[in-house]
Order: C-alpha cells, then structure tokens, then sequence
C-alpha cells in the first residue's frame, strides 16, 4: 500500500496544510512580537523615549544602547519601542473604523440593491479618487495634525475598500440556496443579512481587514514622513525616518532600522493575511 505522502510527493505536491500554513504561523509569529513590543512599551523601555542627551548624540548600536541614539541624543530603542505603539494603535484603529462603515454598507446596499447601490458605488468612486495622503493634507489644514487626523484619514479610505469587498461577497451570499429558503419563509431583508448573508461572508472581511493592516501601517508611515501624523515628539517610525534623512551618511541606522520594522511589519500582515485566507476560504485553498 502506498502512503499518503508519497503520493503527495509523486503528484508534486506538498503534504497537506503544511505549505498552506506556513504563511499563517510566520504571519502570526511576526504581529505577535510586534503585538507584544507595543504592549512593553507602554510599560518598559530602557530609556524615556523623549529623553534628550545631547553629548551622547549620534552614537551608533552598541556604543550607547542597544541600537544608538539619534541627532537629540534619543535612545532608538526606545524610540523604535514607542513608534510600534503608536503606528499600530493608528493602523488597527483606522481599519476597524473603516471597516466596519465599509463592511455595513457593502451588506446593506446588497440587500436594498436598486439606487442604493448605485449611489454607495459612485461614493466609494469619489473616496478613491483622493488618495489617503491627500485626505489627510484636507484633515491636517482643518484640525492640524495628530493621531485624529491620521486615523481619520486612512479609515475614510478603507470604508470603500471594505465597502466593495462585502457587497461583492454579500451578493453571492444573497443567490445562495439557503437564502431562497429563508425569504421563502418570509423572513425580512434585516433578518435575512444578520441571520444569513453576515455569517458567511464574516470569514472573507477578517481575511481583507489583516490584509489591509500593512497597507494601513506603509499609510501611517507615509503621513508621519510628511509631518501629518502624530505631532512631535511623539516617535513614530514615519517620522524617524524623515528626520533621519539629513544623518544618512553620518549616521545610516537611523534610516534602516525603522525602515525595517515598517517592512516587517507589513510583511507579517500580508503574511497573516494570506495564511487566514488558505485557511478559511477553502476555494482559494485549493487554488
């Protein structure tokens, strides 16, 4: 008798789960650590984050801390600790809020259909043709810059983002079998989405809202670069890395250590992203 993964191994395929989710657990190894160096922030770092020391100003890891200090005398580390804080809470904020508007009117204009739909499309049409950047340069003129300003303006991008990716999966949900047989039975359309369409679909929006966490975070960095996010001398890695523009040469890990963690911590999202989605759409699985 043959075994299994033999047969896995003639046909060219891997054994089963294994390669499905790899992406998952690196994913969710890499948020976790960063999940967890947010969370020692707010109660430990080797040094106050805020905390100037100019005579030991530019030195570089290990000479004075475990990964330097900036043109201030700062402690990166700490800095880099507190910044995890700061852009994360920003992300998961901005994309909760957007997602959940998104993820309410996608379901609702897929029941109602008809105008509705058609007036929520050309809205999600005009929110993208303004660039979060761009928002947020409206928000910052009217309530100067800050966390508001920066969560605001990446959750008004992700409410047609999330918006589309539930009305296309609500439709399908809406020609399904068992949601002939409930309005057969004469259940409502509000009953008929909470009941019916929403459990089915949930899988799919916590598969997009992982997803759109690093785009999230890669956002917040952008508009802490261009001065539109938290005000100093709150760090984030955005900022730092626009401070650490005029020290490249001095003083490179200035630049490259947040430069690193932004593109972790995008790649764990997209990794946890895409491991969530092997794992609970059994379509893209066997994809």
């Amino acid at each position: 008798m043959v075994p299994i993964a033999a047969i896995a191994m003639s046909s060219g395929r891997r054994p089963f789960g294994l390669s499905r989710r790899r992406n998952l657990i690196s994913g969710a190894v890499i948020v976790g650590l960063l999940i967890a160096v947010a969370l020692l922030s707010l109660v430990w770092t080797p040094l106050p984050p805020e905390k100037m020391q100019i005579v030991h100003k530019l030195q570089p890891p290990l000479a004075f801390g475990l990964l330097g200090t900036d043109q201030f005398g700062r402690d990166v580390q700490s800095m880099l600790m507190a910044g995890c804080w700061n852009s994360l809470s920003i992300a998961i904020s901005a994309v909760a809020i957007g997602g959940t508007l998104g993820s309410i009117a996608g379901v609702s204009a897929a029941a109602i259909r008809g105008p509705f739909e058609a007036l929520l499309m050309r809205i999600c049409d005009v929110i993208f043709a303004l660039p979060p950047i761009l928002s947020a340069m409206m928000l910052g003129a009217l309530l100067g810059p800050g966390r508001f300003t920066a969560i605001a303006a990446i959750a008004v991008f992700m409410i047609p983002v999330f918006a589309r990716v539930t009305l296309a999966t609500s439709l399908q949900a809406w020609s399904r079998d068992y949601v002939t047989a409930a309005r057969a039975i004469g259940n409502t359309r509000l009953t008929i989405s909470l009941r019916h369409v929403l459990p089915n679909i949930i899988s799919q929006i916590i598969v997009h809202g992982a997803i759109q966490l690093g785009l999230a975070i890669l956002t917040e960095a952008g508009l802490s670069f261009l001065g539109l996010g938290m005000a100093p001398p709150a760090p984030t890695w955005g900022r730092m890395l626009a401070d650490a523009q005029t020290y490249l040469a001095l003083a490179p890990w200035l630049a490259v250590l947040p430069g690193l963690a932004i593109a972790l911590a995008v790649l764990g999202f997209n990794m946890l992203g895409d491991g969530l989605r092997d794992l609970l759409d059994p379509h893209e699985a066997s994809r």
